[in-house]
């Protein structure tokens, strides 16, 4: 029983220099993918790293629809509080960046119909924006789009009253979804 003590040691030394060659083959292969660029998604950092504070000064409205500039500059402003690490403020003056846009059309489009009264139930609501980040300090554009398009479905009341009373929260909807959409395409820079 002694002679198969330093057989059964050997063993033993083999499978631990296995397990460290396979340990060493594994770290080596997650440090070549953290090189080459993998991360986790939604973590881009696609703003130059000296910009800490974006100005978002009311977005302009040429459009015949009242306030809209309103709540999708509110709405810009709080994805960007919620989603972001950055500061903002109103005043192009104070930001590193600043955020300029016009809302150029707004149009909604009846998309389904109730069968019983032919009233819209579903309307598809479209947003056509300008919108640009440049950078205060070399005046560099940092993000540029003519066509900034937000386009998406959302379901209205088929009773009269009701449709007069969500019309406010219908357009909260419409704006925290646009600046959503809007906030990602900066940050992501696509």
């Amino acid at each position: 029983m002694n002679s198969s003590l330093p057989y059964r040691n050997r063993i033993l030394a083999r499978g631990a220099k296995s397990r460290a060659a396979a340990l060493l083959l594994l770290l080596t292969g997650c440090a070549y993918l953290a090189a080459c660029g993998y991360h986790v998604a939604g973590r881009s950092d696609a703003l130059p790293k000296n910009i800490h504070v974006i100005a978002v000064p009311a977005l302009e409205n040429a459009t015949n629809s009242y306030r809209i500039e309103q709540k999708l500059t509110s709405a810009t402003v709080h994805e960007f509080l919620a989603a972001t690490p950055y500061k903002i403020t109103s005043n192009p003056a104070s930001g590193d960046a600043v955020l300029r846009g016009k809302v150029l059309t707004l149009e909604a489009v009846p998309l389904l119909f109730d069968t019983q009264t032919g009233r819209a139930t579903t309307m598809l609501v479209t947003v056509r924006c300008e919108i640009a980040l440049t950078q205060t300090e070399t005046q560099k554009v940092l993000y540029h789009t003519d066509k900034f398009v937000f386009r998406n479905e959302y379901e209205i009341s088929t009773d009269v009253k009701s449709f007069f009373e969500e019309q406010d929260p219908a357009l909260d909807r419409l704006a925290r979804d646009f600046a959503q959409r809007l906030v990602a395409a900066i940050t992501e820079n696509f």
